[in-house]
C-alpha cells in the first residue's frame, strides 16, 4: 500500500466531521498495513501518536477552536509516496511544496466551503462578498495544482466546478461512517442520564455556528410536541438558548459529546433535525441513518443527496418553518419504518469502502 502524508489544519483534539474523517481513514489505513502520516497545528491539549506531527500554530482569532499551522514540512513525512492536503491553507501549502520538492503526487480533500464563513470575519455585506470572492479565486489557484481533488458529495462537486472554478479532476468519494461505532443501541440509558423523558425527542448535534441555520429548527419546535436536543456547542448556543426560551421550546443543550456516548444519543433521538444549508456532506447525518435514526434536513446543499427523501427521511425547502415542521411530524409518525430503511443502507455508507476507493485513487495518481 502506499505510504501517504496527511496535512491538514484541522484535527484532533477538535472533534469535527474533518477531523473525525482523517483519523478515521488513517485509522483503517494503517490497520490493512499502510502508512499515513497527519501533520497538524499542535495543540497542548493532544498528546500525538506515533505519526501524527503537530507543529507549531496560533489560535485563529476568528473561528473559535480551529488554529492555524506554520506551513512547515516535518523531516519524518519526506519519504512518502502521495502527499494528502485536507485544506487549501497554511499546512495544505506545506504538503503542496513537499509534493513539489519530491515530485509527488498530490491530492487534495475540498472538505468546507471557505467562502460560507466570510461573516465571521465582518458583518458588512460588500467585505463579506470581497472575502468570499477572494476565498474562491485562492481555492481555485490551489485545487488545480492538484493532482485530483477529492469531494465528498455531488453538490460540493457542483460548487467546486461552477462557483470556484476548478478545473482539475475531480472525484466524488464519500468520507464514509464507522458501522463498527455507529450502530443502533438502547437510547434508555442516554435519556435517564440527561433527563429526557419519555416523550418524542427530535435534535442535532455538531457545530452551533450560525451558518448552520439551527435557528430553524428552535423555531419550528415551537409549535411540536417533542424535546429538542441538542449536542455540542458554538457561537451561536447562547442566543439559540435564548430563542428557546422566548419561544417557549422545551429544548436541553447537553454541551459536546463524547464520541463513545453519540451511537446513544442518536439512538435516544426519534428524528436527527439538520437545517445547514453549508454542508458538503453532512457526516452526522449519515451517522444518525446508521444508527436507525431517520433524518429531516434541508434541501439544499450537500443533504439534497445525503437525505433520499421517503427512504431515509425527508426534506424541507430552506426557510420553511411549517414544511420542516411537517418533515418532523411525518418521520415521527414513520419512525419504524425509515428506520429499518436506514439500517439497509449501512454498508452503502461505511468508511471501509471510501477507504477502497481511496486506495484505488492513490495506486492511479502515483503510477501516472
Amino acid at each position: 500500500m502506499q505510504s501517504v502524508a496527511a496535512f491538514t489544519d484541522t484535527y484532533l483534539p477538535t472533534v469535527n466531521g474533518v477531523s473525525y474523517t482523517i483519523q478515521t481513514w488513517r485509522e483503517r489505513w494503517n490497520r490493512r498495513g499502510g502508512r499515513m502520516d497527519v501533520v497538524f497545528p499542535a495543540d497542548d491539549d493532544y498528546d500525538p501518536e506515533p505519526g501524527e506531527y503537530g507543529v507549531r500554530s496560533l489560535p485563529f482569532p476568528f473561528y473559535e477552536g480551529v488554529r492555524i499551522g506554520a506551513p512547515r514540512i516535518p523531516g519524518a513525512v519526506d519519504d512518502v509516496d502521495v502527499v494528502h492536503a485536507h485544506t487549501p491553507f497554511g499546512l495544505g501549502l506545506a504538503g503542496l511544496r513537499l509534493a513539489r520538492r519530491r515530485d509527488l503526487p498530490l491530492v487534495a480533500t475540498y472538505h468546507t466551503p471557505t467562502g460560507e464563513y466570510a461573516e465571521y470575519l465582518s458583518s458588512v455585506g460588500a467585505i463579506e462578498r470581497g472575502v468570499e470572492r477572494t476565498a474562491e479565486r485562492y481555492e481555485r489557484w490551489f485545487f488545480d495544482r492538484a493532482d485530483a481533488v477529492i469531494v465528498p458529495s455531488e453538490d460540493a462537486e457542483r460548487r467546486l466546478v461552477d462557483e470556484v472554478g476548478v478545473e482539475a479532476e475531480i472525484v466524488v468519494l464519500s468520507n464514509g461512517i464507522d458501522v463498527e461505532r455507529f450502530e443502533p443501541v438502547a437510547g434508555d440509558d442516554f435519556r435517564r442520564r440527561y433527563d429526557l423523558g419519555d416523550g418524542d425527542l427530535i435534535g442535532y448535534t455538531g457545530r452551533h455556528g450560525y451558518e448552520k441555520r439551527l435557528d430553524e429548527l428552535v423555531r419550528a419546535g415551537a409549535d411540536l410536541d417533542a424535546t429538542l436536543v441538542f449536542g455540542g456547542d458554538g457561537p451561536a448556543r447562547d442566543e439559540l438558548s435564548a430563542l428557546a426560551d422566548d419561544l417557549g421550546v422545551d429544548a436541553r443543550f447537553l454541551g459536546f459529546l463524547d464520541r463513545e456516548e453519540l451511537p446513544a444519543f442518536y439512538s435516544a433521538l426519534d428524528v436527527f433535525c439538520f437545517p445547514s444549508p453549508v454542508e458538503t456532506q453532512g457526516l452526522v447525518a449519515l451517522e444518525a441513518n446508521a444508527c436507525g435514526t431517520p433524518v429531516v434536513g434541508v434541501n439544499e446543499g450537500a443533504l439534497e443527496d445525503t437525505v433520499l427523501d421517503g427512504v431515509t427521511g425527508y426534506h424541507y425547502e430552506s426557510g420553511d418553518l411549517e414544511g420542516f415542521r411537517r418533515g418532523i411530524r411525518r418521520a415521527l409518525a414513520e419512525r419504524e419504518a425509515l428506520s429499518a430503511r436506514c439500517l439497509d443502507r449501512r454498508d452503502e455508507v461505511s468508511v471501509d469502502r471510501s477507504v477502497d476507493r481511496l486506495a484505488a485513487l492513490y495506486d492511479r495518481v502515483a503510477s501516472e
